[in-house]
C-alpha cells in the first residue's frame, strides 16, 4: 500500500469535492482494494475488502501527517468504509475512525453545492467520477429542455441550470434521492426550473414522451440493480425509445460504469437499436480516475440526433 501513502504525502485536496487516490484503475500494483476521496473537510478511505490493523494504522498516521502540514491547527476528520468486493451484495461498514462529519455536509463542485452523506451506504450523493459528464452537461445546457434520467440526487439537474437550462425534468424510482434533489437544487438558489418525478421509466414513457421533446437527455444508469435497471437487459429498451424523446440536433448523455461491460457494447446496441443517431464523442474521465483500460473505466459517449434537412 505504499503508493496510497505516497498520494497521501502529496495530496493538496482544494475546496471542492475530489478523488485523491484511485487504486482500483489498476496503475499502482498492491494498491487495487484502495480509493480516497476528499469531500470537504472529510478525508474518506474506501478498501474493497478488509483491512488489518497495521494498513488502518498507518494511514491514519499518514493522514494526521498530511493534514498537520497543510492546515496546521485544523483538526483531522476521516472516514473509513469497508466494502465487499465480491460475491453477495453487504452493507458496508463504515466508522469515522478521527474528528467528525458536518451535519448537513455539504461540499462543492465548479460552484454548485451538494448534500453528502459519506457515513451510510456506498453512494454518497455525489458521483465524483462523472465531474466531466457535469461540466460537458452545464456547457451544453443553455436554453435547453433536459431530461434527467436514472437522476438520483440531481447533480447533472443542478449543473444544467447552471449552465442556463429553461427547464429539468428528472426522474428517479427512488424518492428518498430525489428528496435530495431538491434540496440540492434550494442549496443553488434553484427554484422552479425543474421536476421531480419519482416514476419507473419503463412504466412511464408515455408521460416522459408527452413532456418532451428535449433538446438534451442524460441517461446515468445503474450497472445492475434489480427492479431498476440490469445493463445488458436494459440498455437495449432504453436506446430503442431514445430518439423519439430527442428534438432534431437533440443530443444524449449516456453513460455506462460497469467494468465488466466494454463500450462496444453500447456501440453495438446504439447500432442496433436506434441507428438513427450519431455517436459524437466519448468524454474523458477526470484525471484522478486514470484506469490501465478504458473498457474497464466509466465509458461516457455523446450521441446526437441529426437536424432535419
Amino acid at each position: 500500500m505504499q503508493a496510497l501513502l505516497d498520494a497521501i504525502a502529496r495530496a493538496t485536496p482544494g475546496s471542492d469535492a475530489q478523488r485523491l487516490f484511485h487504486g482500483r484503475g489498476g496503475l499502482h500494483p498492491g494498491c487495487e482494494d484502495w480509493a480516497l476521496d476528499w469531500y470537504p473537510p472529510v478525508w474518506v478511505l474506501t478498501k474493497f475488502g478488509e483491512a488489518t490493523d497495521d494498513e488502518t494504522r498507518a494511514v491514519g498516521e499518514a493522514l494526521a501527517a498530511r493534514q498537520a502540514q497543510i492546515a496546521p491547527g485544523q483538526p483531522l476528520n476521516w472516514v473509513f468504509q469497508r466494502r465487499q468486493p465480491d460475491g453477495p451484495v453487504s452493507r458496508p461498514v463504515t466508522d469515522v475512525m478521527a474528528g467528525g462529519v458536518p451535519d448537513p455536509h455539504v461540499v462543492t463542485e465548479d460552484g454548485a453545492r451538494y448534500r453528502v452523506q459519506v457515513q451510510r451506504g456506498q453512494n454518497h450523493g455525489l458521483f465524483l467520477d462523472m465531474a466531466e459528464g457535469r461540466r460537458w452537461v452545464r456547457a451544453h445546457a443553455n436554453g435547453a429542455k433536459v431530461l434527467n434520467l436514472f437522476a438520483y440526487t440531481c447533480a447533472f439537474s443542478v449543473a444544467a441550470l447552471q449552465g442556463g437550462a429553461k427547464e429539468v425534468v428528472n426522474l428517479d424510482m427512488a424518492q428518498g434521492a430525489l428528496t435530495t434533489g431538491q434540496q440540492n437544487h434550494q442549496l443553488n438558489g434553484m427554484h422552479g426550473r425543474a421536476k421531480f418525478l419519482a416514476h419507473d421509466l419503463f412504466s412511464s414513457w408515455g408521460k416522459v414522451t408527452r413532456m418532451g421533446p428535449y433538446d438534451l437527455v442524460v441517461a446515468d444508469p445503474p450497472s445492475y440493480q434489480k427492479g431498476s435497471f440490469v445493463a445488458t437487459k436494459d440498455w437495449p429498451r432504453l436506446l430503442r425509445r431514445l430518439p423519439d424523446l430527442l428534438k432534431p440536433g437533440g443530443r444524449a448523455l449516456l453513460c455506462l460504469n460497469a467494468p465488466e461491460i466494454p463500450e462496444q457494447f453500447l456501440r453495438d446496441q446504439l447500432a442496433a437499436e436506434a441507428p438513427v443517431l450519431v455517436i459524437e464523442q466519448r468524454l474523458p474521465n477526470p484525471a484522478a480516475f486514470a484506469d490501465v483500460s478504458p473498457d474497464r473505466a466509466l465509458k461516457v459517449l455523446v450521441v446526437r440526433l441529426p437536424a432535419l434537412a
